[in-house]
């Protein structure tokens, strides 16, 4: 029995870092398509789609983490990371749409190094 807990905890926390993971990359993705939206037709576009799949790997992310949680009886903390960084998310996208960009480009930068930090603790 310990040993199918073992099993399902572990393919909580590989399942939470695959979430992690693509969350980094659709903010790195975000980070490219904003250079293409300065310089090219097709940027706008793709940054658009781009902001709602990174805020799906958001949603991903709290869904992994609670995942983690509540069957392995893990710490709340991988939750309370990802419900914060559901907040930024939707922060950034509010700033997105609001065109406010002093704002929404840093808070990016710090999304994506914080997403780094949490790949790295994963």
């Amino acid at each position: 029995m310990a040993t199918q807990v073992t099993a399902d905890t572990e393919r909580g926390f590989s399942f939470l870092r695959t979430a992690i993971a693509l969350q980094t990359l659709t903010i790195f993705l975000q980070a490219v398509s904003a250079g293409l939206l300065l310089t090219s037709a097709y940027g706008e576009t793709l940054h658009s789609v781009g902001a709602r799949v990174m805020y799906g790997a958001s949603m991903l992310y709290l869904l992994a983490a609670v995942l983690a949680w509540k069957p392995g009886g893990g710490s709340p903390r991988p939750v309370r990371h990802a419900t914060g960084f559901l907040v930024l998310a939707s922060t950034q996208v509010v700033l997105g749409i609001a065109h406010v960009p002093s704002v929404h480009l840093p808070l990016g930068v710090l999304m994506f190094g914080l997403s780094v930090l949490a790949l790295a603790r994963r």
